[in-house]
């Protein structure tokens, strides 16, 4: 109690009997077509008694020995299984809630995803090769467990490795641990938890909720997940020109912008999808130079797609598009796709190339040879190899599987497994910086980190030197340049520096607008999909990519804000952005200027929420369900006698005032008469 005692600092009750825990981050409710996922809490939140698990048999004292249900049980990572999750799902009556620990350090192998993720938006289907559906032949994610998944009807929380950790865990070792097998006596240290959700049961059913409209501000209980995939070509398009476009050949470079982990927004996705994207974002850069002096005869598409853990948003929105007239380009103008999957982890000498054996029995089969050509022939002075898996299987879970539903294009997925994953923590908080061995010598400084060139940066270098090499051969480039391209080791190393480390770093700064400086970062950004749209990574990628692909200009800001004002400038053709730019030696002042790129963001909506086909099973219905707070205490808690002694008491002197007030009134209403009356005066007779 005297531990408790001394972390209030203020004055009101409310503080002097609780404990805010404030690196907390919960599970939340996520929902589509047919049925509910996550977590959540009562309306009023959940509370228990703290028990710290040490092991699955230490179970049975929450589930059944304890004598003081409902528990809030606290458990290292170590003890987030599926097993001990499942049995305490099974006995919710006597489980309040759950507080995951996470350590700074990573267990073995944890994954929470589906073993066969997107199995059922992908284009392996009853109708297309019905022998490589569901993972039939090959499981991708073996490590997964589904937790991601599941429904819980109690709160999960996660906590940091810290002092507040340290405290709870003291808590209980002096108010609630069992000597001998006793139950321990009173005040407890329990715990409350709040993330009550609004939306229950399916998409169709809150999007239906949110169109009932009984007030002039209707609460809306659930918003469909989605943001923007930014993409950018070596040659401009017309923004408002769309459509088939004549005699047009486009090669689609593309890689995903998202992650998940089970836990809202902590997750880092640094194999899952950064290792992808910092890849093509610097054979972007590799090509700016040769495609300005030598333009290939095809145009070069960079696409990053966001959304893509829930069946494919942006991919599927894009496809969407060329299909309907709504984008730059369609589907016919697509000559092939080279994606960049998981890359950062490959072990040996090889990366491989998946190819769909579908598709590649039809006419297709030579253009994707010839990709595979084009790759493998870029390998020269790298140290690696380029290979396709030695047995007949299906594309691992990717973008371009949404593009082949729609019509049979080449394309070849370039990732670092054969066939499962290397990644031991596909779509969990543990993809982070560490699973990619990014690591900096100690004595240096946050800068010097920045520019330092680790080896994980060293490979991706190469990587991106090989797409970029091959994008250049498969748009039909010159081939005396194509060993001219290399990509930039340091751009690469201080990529990952800031989309794994921390983002707000001086090179992050210089590339970004005044007015989004604040979104960057002593940390990562967080690589879950959301409901905001324009989120931190979609905006970096934009900002990086135009930087990265464009050129400064001698606009002013007004200009930049305003180029269709000045000849040669159209706005139609380029996008302008005002950055920061750098703080030149011995100045206070950043030297901000005007970047032009022919780099734009579209919609990553599911088709679903434009077409109002809320239970859709071609496209994406992955909505978040709303909520007004997420908070979580610990207090001391008295005994259930007490706490009832305290009510009868509470009760009797309910009683005695309401008696007291009935018989006050009583002998009031009695006496009316005599209280109340007044002598009246005779009124006087007029006449």
């Amino acid at each position: 109690l005297s531990k408790l005692s001394s972390l209030l600092g203020c004055n009101s009750v409310e503080q002097k009997i609780y404990v805010e825990l404030n690196n907390t981050v919960p599970c939340v409710r996520l929902l589509n077509a047919t049925h509910q996922i996550g977590c959540q809490s009562s309306i009023s939140g959940d509370t228990g008694v703290i028990h710290v698990l040490e092991s699955e048999e230490d179970l049975e004292w929450p589930l059944s020995k304890g004598p003081n249900p409902p528990y809030m049980v606290l458990l290292e990572s170590s003890l987030f299984t599926r097993s001990i999750m499942m049995k305490m799902k099974n006995e919710s009556n006597r489980v309040a809630g759950v507080a995951v620990v996470v350590p700074n350090t990573s267990p073995p192998e944890f994954s929470p995803h589906t073993t066969c993720p997107n199995e059922n938006t992908g284009v392996y289907s009853d109708n297309y090769g019905p022998n490589l559906a569901h993972c039939n032949t090959t499981v991708w994610n073996p490590r997964g467990n589904g937790l991601s998944y599941e429904e819980f009807d109690f709160p999960v929380f996660s906590l940091k490795e810290d002092n507040e950790t340290e405290f709870i865990k003291q808590c209980y070792l002096d108010h609630n641990r069992a000597v001998n097998g006793s139950a321990p006596q009173y005040p407890l240290c329990a715990m409350q938890l709040f993330s009550h959700m609004h939306a229950v049961t399916n998409t169709p059913t809150c999007m239906r909720r949110n169109d009932i409209n009984f007030s002039i501000n209707p609460e809306m209980v659930c918003d469909p997940l989605g943001d923007y995939n930014v993409w950018g070509s070596i040659r401009p398009y017309n923004d408002t020109v769309f459509g088939h476009k004549e005699n047009e050949s486009v090669v689609i470079a593309a890689a995903r912008l998202d992650s998940r982990a089970f836990f809202w927004e902590v997750s880092t996705g640094a194999e899952g999808s950064v290792s992808g994207f910092v890849t093509l974002l610097a054979a972007a850069q590799a090509l700016r130079e040769v495609t300005h002096e030598a333009p290939p005869t095809r145009n070069i598409l960079f696409a990053f797609f966001q959304g893509e853990t829930f069946d494919y948003i942006g991919s599927s929105r894009m496809v969407y598009d060329m299909e309907n007239g709504k984008f730059v380009i369609d589907l016919d103008n697509i000559h092939s796709v080279l994606e960049i999957g998981q890359v950062a982890l490959h072990s040996g000498n090889n990366l491989f190339l998946h190819s769909d054996p579908v598709s590649r029995r039809n006419n297709t089969v030579n253009d994707v040879k010839n990709l595979v050509n084009n790759l493998q022939s870029s390998t020269a002075g790298l140290g690696f190899l380029l290979v396709e898996p030695n047995v007949s299987q299906p594309l691992p879970p990717s973008s371009l599987q949404r593009f082949l539903r729609a019509q049979p294009i080449p394309g070849i997925v370039l990732a670092d497994h054969e066939s499962a994953f290397n990644n031991r923590y596909y779509e969990s908080f543990y993809d982070n910086a560490a699973n990619l061995n990014l690591t900096y010598p100690s004595d240096l400084s946050p800068e010097e980190q920045l520019e330092f060139v680790t080896h994980t940066a060293e490979s991706l270098t190469d990587v991106a030197t090989v797409v970029a090499r091959a994008l250049y051969k498969q748009a039909g480039g010159d081939e005396s340049r194509v060993n001219t391209i290399k990509a930039d080791p340091k751009i690469v190393t201080q990529m990952l520096y800031g989309f794994l480390v921390s983002s707000n770093n001086s090179w992050f700064q210089a590339v970004m607008a005044p007015e989004l400086k604040n979104i960057l970062k002593p940390s990562p950004p967080e690589y879950y999909v959301g409901v905001a749209m324009s989120s931190t990574p979609t905006r970096l990628v934009q900002y990086l990519l135009a930087n990265l692909t464009g050129a400064a200009t001698n606009l002013t800001q007004s200009q930049c804000q305003k180029p269709d004002e000045l000849p040669n400038e159209s706005r139609q053709m380029y996008s302008y952005l005002w950055v920061q730019g750098i703080v030149p030696p011995n100045s206070t002042e950043r030297d901000s200027f005007c970047v032009r790129a022919s780099v734009r963001l579209t919609k990553a909506v599911s088709p679903a929420f434009e077409l109002g086909e809320y239970a859709s099973k071609d496209y994406s219905t992955w909505t978040e369900s709303r909520w007004k707070f997420i908070k979580a205490r610990i207090f001391l808690v008295a005994s259930r006698d007490l706490e009832v002694g305290k009510y009868i008491h509470l009760f009797l002197l309910i009683l005695a005032v309401l008696f007291t007030s009935l018989l006050v009134t009583y002998f009031i209403s009695t006496k009316a008469d005599v209280l109340f009356s007044s002598t009246r005066e005779p009124a006087s007779a007029a006449y």
